[in-house]
């Protein structure tokens, strides 16, 4: 469901704005437009926020993004183009349903703050909610919660000159969540952080995106960041919206050169996750297959092991070909004893690259994927696991003789009962 719809969202500064924006709709490019006179901020931007998503809109300082932020409430007006909340286009508000809009909908938070300096940190987080015209016990009651949440519990009677920057951002969130609204914005809220701290804040926000489902627009202009909390992320240049989409989408797939670019340094590691790199596991015996049969699958792929699962796909352990072997030597007419579940323990489909050169390193098999439900989804073998991250480029068929593990994973594989 879209809590924000922009549509072909326009903002133009100078006087001449009218007529550049009959230019822009014949074409002309954005130096045309310069030479007017006129300052194109944001030109034709359209997307969508889905409830209970973090969208993070990101680009260099100059690239649009505070200006389309600042539109996307009304605090701005558009030149062409419309912002819809829940619906409603905001550029056709009266002023009195807009002011009612952001009291009721949409909450802000600010890159240095916005406190104010005379009131405590309770009075603060409990401003919306006093604007709105909540009883002051009622609000104060609120903000209490909110404040505990965000870790500033016994710092009410504080006023904002006493605060550290990383506490001061917190009072922005306690108040932002205490307002009830559920579309936040936040424009380049923790970029007057330090790093440690910034990292702390960023973990709080996730926390508590998760545990109240907001929708939140977040502007940014450090990459990182962005991969780091986006569930989508727009990136912006020169006022346009380039590209759309997933960290990892973005990162695996630039629209253009400036988006590669642009994240051609970004820690591969901490973005990709096990989804992005695993492949379809070829051989699988039912945990119901006799010992001879499931032997005679790995001899006819040509590999040492199997994957076990159960009629449900659910992954029940792996057997070596070793070790059926001897089986069926003692004339063993079941699988049962003979499945190792732990070998190697198995990762959710959202575990981070990072974590699994361990696991990867220390097994000659590839790692499994399951879901939530055990289900096996996918392998990732140690080649494929480097190949991703771009440090070889190699045709899975050539490295079969030296990875035999790899013979586990070629495309196209399904249950061998």
């Amino acid at each position: 469901m879209s809590v924000l719809r922009a549509e072909s969202v326009t903002k133009l500064f100078g006087r001449k704005a009218a007529e550049a924006q009959r230019k822009l709709k014949a074409g002309a490019d954005l130096d045309t437009i310069r030479r007017l006179g006129v300052t194109p901020a944001v030109v034709d931007a359209s997307f969508e926020v889905h409830e209970g998503e973090i969208f993070v809109v990101m680009g260099l300082s100059g690239s649009g993004k505070s200006t389309l932020i600042r539109m996307l409430n009304g605090l701005l007006p558009v030149t062409s183009g419309s912002v819809e909340i829940d619906g409603q286009d905001i550029a056709k508000m009266s002023p009195k349903a807009l002011r009612t809009l952001r009291q009721n909908k949409v909450s802000m938070v600010f890159q240095h703050f916005a406190l104010f300096p005379h009131r405590t940190v309770l009075a603060n987080a409990a401003y919306g909610l006093e604007v709105r015209g909540v009883p002051k016990e009622e609000r104060e009651k609120t903000a209490r919660e909110f404040l505990k949440l965000v870790g500033l519990e016994g710092w009410e009677d504080k006023y904002p000159g006493e605060l550290s920057g990383g506490m001061k951002q917190r009072v922005g969130l306690a108040r932002a969540l205490a307002s009830g609204t559920d579309l936040i914005l936040m424009d380049e809220a923790f970029s007057a952080l330090d790093p440690l701290i910034r990292r702390e804040v960023q973990d709080l926000l996730m926390d508590l995106q998760a545990k109240f489902g907001k929708t939140i627009v977040f502007i940014t202009h450090d990459l990182n960041e962005a991969m780091r909390i986006g569930d989508r992320i727009a990136v912006m240049r020169e006022g346009r919206i380039v590209q759309i989409g997933t960290a990892e989408e973005i990162l695996t797939d630039p629209a253009n050169d400036y988006v590669a670019q642009f994240v051609a340094d970004v820690d591969r590691t901490r973005v990709l996750t096990a989804a992005s790199v695993m492949e379809k596991p070829l051989v699988t015996v039912l945990s119901t297959t006799g010992p001879r049969t499931a032997l005679r699958t790995m001899r006819e792929h040509q590999t040492s092991a199997a994957f076990v699962i159960g009629r449900d796909r659910r992954l029940v352990g792996r057997v070596r070909a070793t070790v059926i072997a001897d089986a069926v030597q003692d004339n063993v007419q079941k699988l049962d004893g003979l499945i190792d579940p732990e070998d190697p323990e198995p990762v959710s489909p959202d575990t981070p690259v990072a974590d699994l050169f361990v696991r990867c390193a220390e097994s000659d098999l590839p790692v499994p994927v399951v879901d939530d439900d055990g289900t096996l989804v996918g392998v990732i073998p140690r080649v494929t696991l480097l190949a991703a991250l771009g440090a070889i480029n190699t045709n899975l068929d050539d490295v079969v003789e030296e990875e035999p593990e790899l013979a586990l994973t070629k495309e196209g594989g399904g249950v061998d009962e």
